[in-house]
């Protein structure tokens, strides 16, 4: 099984962005759009005290006919953040992902910001996971001779 740390090193950039909770909701969604993200964690100094996410944005700000650019984080991020550790599985986090209806999940390691999980990231994990187990299942069956 594969474990946080795992997906965490195979991924191409493992930067943890965040934001402010002062900062205006516009330069969080600029930054999830350059950096190609769907969360930033929110922080206040070291303090991590949220997680803001495009779901908040269209939810809180689209829909609410709020305007972007004079609303704070703070207004509109989840500031209860569940995190996981870098050695559970990605069985772990799907099952909470899924119990709690989220996409990201921040990783923590001694206390500090370690990096973020997506579903996206698990889902391509597990699949890759699932290949593998096919392949050595029809390498077993077949006595390795490819047929």
């Amino acid at each position: 099984m594969t474990s946080v740390a795992q997906v965490l090193n195979s991924k191409p950039d493992q930067a943890v962005h965040t934001i402010t909770a002062g900062d205006s909701v516009f330069n969080a969604i600029r930054l999830m759009a350059e950096k190609r993200i769907g969360a930033l964690v929110v922080t206040d100094g070291d303090a991590i005290v949220g997680i803001v996410t495009e779901r908040d944005y269209a939810r809180k700000i689209v829909l609410m006919d709020r305007s972007s650019k004079t609303t704070a984080v703070r207004d509109i991020m989840t500031p209860h953040v569940r995190f996981v550790q870098p050695d559970q599985t990605t069985y772990d986090c799907m099952a909470l992902m899924t119990e709690r209806r989220m996409r990201h999940l921040p990783v923590m390691a001694n206390g500090r910001l370690v990096g973020m999980v997506s579903i996206g990231d698990l889902v391509k994990e597990i699949i890759a996971e699932q290949q593998f187990t096919i392949s050595q299942l029809e390498h077993y069956i077949t006595g390795g001779t490819g047929t």
